[in-house]
């Protein structure tokens, strides 16, 4: 049975349901099934497999914090690791974020979409159920699938702390 829980984010001024329960720090990141840019099935950790995964949700790439969020991450990730990851997942449609990345030149980040199965959402307690997207959240991930941060922002239009993010991701690599 999924979790929902009420009380955790609003949505349009109203209290949204989150489904799942949230990811804390320590435990075994769950795989999860999203689809990439052209429609095949992705798993997000088993496909990254021996990387350190930033996996950053957000409620669609077509809003403002979205937009604003995805593109900082793309030019972060010119000067990380290799071995470093990032995915971005959102409940838009594959041919949305073809289009978004192609007009925003997002060339370095993987947009994921979890429209189909809502399969990373629930995994980790980021799917607001009254309106089917994700509330925002970052997460890490190292190379042993252990989740070395999490952090979900408290309102949708919040942005996560990039410093803490990047230094997390650079930590789990050694």
């Amino acid at each position: 049975m999924t979790t929902e829980r009420v009380g955790l984010i609003k949505v349009g001024g109203r209290e949204a349901t989150v489904i799942g329960s949230d990811i804390k720090v320590g435990q075994t990141a769950p795989d999860f099934a999203v689809h990439a840019l052209d429609w095949s099935l992705k798993r997000g950790l088993a496909d990254t497999e021996g990387k350190v995964r930033i996996l950053a949700a957000v409620p669609s790439l077509d809003t403002e914090v979205c937009d604003r969020e995805t593109r900082r991450f793309n030019q972060e990730a010119a000067s990380l690791s290799r071995d470093i990851a990032i995915e971005v997942i959102s409940t838009d449609l594959p041919f949305a974020q073809k289009r978004w990345c192609g007009a925003a030149g997002v060339d370095q980040v993987m947009t994921l979409s979890d429209h189909m199965s809502a399969d990373f959402g629930e995994k980790y307690g980021v799917l607001i159920k009254e309106r089917r997207i994700l509330r925002r959240a970052v997460f890490v991930v190292d190379k042993n699938n252990k989740v070395t941060y999490a952090a979900y922002m408290p309102a949708l239009g919040d942005e996560p702390n990039y410093a803490e993010v990047l230094e997390a991701a650079k930590k789990a690599l050694k």
